[in-house]
């Protein structure tokens, strides 16, 4: 066995609570991505959207981005970010980490945007298609950084293969008997 692959090893509770972390996080955000709808029923912009509604979007899009770049900086900062699972699980957070940045922007512009539909037809249809397409931005920056989330537990989850390959002694091994001495006698 290479010793060098096993330095590489992160241990198998850490890979499992951060494929956790990141699940949960990958789960939330395609939650937000599919519940927070502008459009109505009939895909129509409503003729008098709600900015506190459109507004509670972005506030609640930084919130998840903040979780998505602390848990970024906190992986950065662990020793298991430089080995090569590390580097590509990295790689994976700081993509999810921009992304996510990007996604409350958009639905604060939503909310603005709503706030400034006025009576003429011809204004108010640029408006509202600037909202439907900043609003679907935001959405869509949600998906892919779940996506990148989730390309960050496919790493992950690769990785604990390699831990068949090197088992740890288990708890519930009793060590191995020792051979009986040269003075012992043998029934």
């Amino acid at each position: 066995m290479n010793p060098d692959v096993r330095r590489e090893l992160m241990p198998r509770d850490e890979v499992l609570r951060l494929i956790g972390v990141l699940d949960g996080m990958k789960a939330n955000l395609l939650d937000a991505a599919e519940q927070w709808q502008l459009l109505d029923d009939a895909g129509q912009v409503p003729a008098a959207p709600v900015y506190a509604a459109l507004i509670q979007h972005a506030a609640a899009a930084q919130d998840l981005s903040r979780n998505v770049v602390r848990l970024a900086a906190d992986f950065a900062q662990s020793p298991h970010s430089t080995t090569r699972v590390g580097r590509a699980v990295l790689a994976h957070l700081a993509t999810a980490a921009t992304l996510s940045s990007n996604a409350a922007p958009r639905f604060a512009e939503t909310a603005e945007t709503a706030l400034s539909l006025a009576g003429n037809p011809i204004t108010n249809r640029y408006r509202a298609n600037s909202m439907v397409l900043d609003h679907a931005a935001g959405r869509a920056y949600l998906r892919r950084t779940s996506e990148s989330l989730g390309d960050a537990a496919t790493e992950l989850n690769e990785h604990l293969g390699l831990h068949r390959f090197f088992p740890g002694p288990s708890r519930q091994q009793s060590p191995p008997s020792l051979p009986p001495g040269p003075g012992t006698r043998h029934r």
